[in-house]
Parts: structure tokens; sequence; C-alpha cells
């Protein structure tokens, strides 16, 4: 990034020991990372829809958009919603080793998170029992988020984990 920056005449800039950029390099990370995996599972939800389908739609008139929306979409909300729900399941799981690989000195007030917090306070102050307590209730918080996600899909939509 900092060669592309040079070229069109601008300064280097140190992206990892600047706070004000940890967010936006965190963000854009997450997305690439997580991007490839649910197109690898948007892709397979597709293609278990029926050839039959398609082709009962092309004979009826329908064009690219219709077929979209009438009949590729509503295929796939079951899959979304699943997504959507172990997504929610993860929210309070910012992660923590891409976290603690972006974390330095420079960078501690805006890249703590819970988990390096637990891991500050139970390896590097030897508090165990309180970093147990506060891994405990993250836990209770994503279990909660994720119940009450799923009853929430299972009352509007009748798909649900379980």
């Amino acid at each position: 990034m900092n060669r592309i920056l040079n070229k069109l005449g601008f300064e280097s800039i140190n992206f990892l020991s600047l706070p004000q950029w940890f967010r936006p390099i965190y963000v854009i990370s997450g997305s690439w990372q997580t991007f490839g995996f649910n197109s690898i599972i948007f892709v397979a939800a597709i293609m278990g829809i029926s050839p039959e389908l398609y082709e009962a739609m092309k004979i009826d008139g329908a064009n690219k958009r219709q077929i979209i929306t009438k009949l590729v979409l509503p295929s796939i909300k079951p899959t979304v919603i699943l997504i959507l729900i172990m997504t929610l399941g993860r929210i309070m799981n910012v992660g923590f080793e891409k976290v603690y690989l972006l974390y330095n000195p420079a960078t501690y007030e805006t890249a703590d998170v819970i988990q390096t917090y637990v891991y500050r306070q139970g390896i590097l102050s030897n508090n165990y029992s309180y970093s147990a307590a506060v891994g405990l209730f993250n836990s209770i918080v994503n279990f909660t988020i994720v119940y009450f996600a799923n009853r929430l899909s299972r009352k509007l939509t009748d798909t649900a984990v379980w």
C-alpha cells in the first residue's frame, strides 16, 4: 500500500502503529477472510437448486433478474439465515489471533478486545479465576444472542438452527 502511495506522490504511512488505522485494517481483513468461505457455501446452495426449475422459468419467459429474485434468493434463504445466526454467535468473539498479531503498544487503546483482555489478565497477570469468569460471561452473551436470533428466525421464517 505504501508503494502505491509513494508512486502517487504521498508519504508512507505506518498503518500498524496508528490507532486510527486499526479498525479499518481489521474490518477489511476480516471481510476478505470470510468472503471465500461464505462464497463457497452460497455457491453450493445455488448449485443445489434443480436445473429443471431454471428451465421452467426460462420457458415461462423469466429474465435474469426474475430468476434471481423469484428462484435463487428464495431457494438460498435458509442458507442465508443459518449463516446469519452463526455469524451472530461470533459477534462478541472478535478473534484473538488476528487482534493479537496486529496488537502493539501504540494501538492498545483501540485494539483491546475481550479476548486480549482475558489473555492479559489470565496469562500475563496470573489472575486465572477472573479471566475465566470474563470468558464465561462472553460465552453466555454469545449463546444468548444465538438463542434469541434462532427463536426470532423460527418465528418469522420457519428456518432455524435447532
